[in-house]
């Protein structure tokens, strides 16, 4: 793969993930959205820490040229704190992500299960 694909790839990975926080942030902390404390990204302070968290683990990701998204990846490479939000961001947001950028949630699917069937054959082998 060239290095031009590995880095669209990876800005579309870190785009989705910025997407499913947003969502999870305005729809679970509007208590702070009705006191004024959200940033210029439209996120609340510890979700902007946990995107800027998921950038720079996306930045560094040795395995982005084979795998397509971190739940497919063998090496978990977020600390506990970080991953037990992560998880709570993605079990929220995943269902939601059809009604509110389909598009995105369409190819997040396809490629998720291209990945599954590649796994598949490889072990099988």
């Amino acid at each position: 793969m060239k290095k031009t694909d590995i880095n669209k790839k990876r800005e579309k990975e870190k785009q989705m993930v910025s997407y499913m926080i947003a969502l999870y942030c305005k729809k679970n902390h509007h208590n702070k959205y009705n006191k004024g404390s959200i940033n210029k990204n439209g996120l609340c302070a510890e979700c902007q820490e946990l995107a800027e968290y998921a950038g720079l683990r996306s930045d560094k990701c040795p395995f982005m040229e084979t795998k397509t998204f971190c739940a497919n990846c063998k090496v978990h490479c977020y600390n506990q704190e970080m991953r037990g939000k992560i998880k709570a961001v993605m079990r929220f947001s995943g269902p939601r992500m059809m009604f509110h950028h389909p598009v995105a949630a369409i190819h997040h699917i396809v490629s998720t299960m291209r990945e599954k069937r590649r796994l598949r054959k490889e072990s099988e082998y």
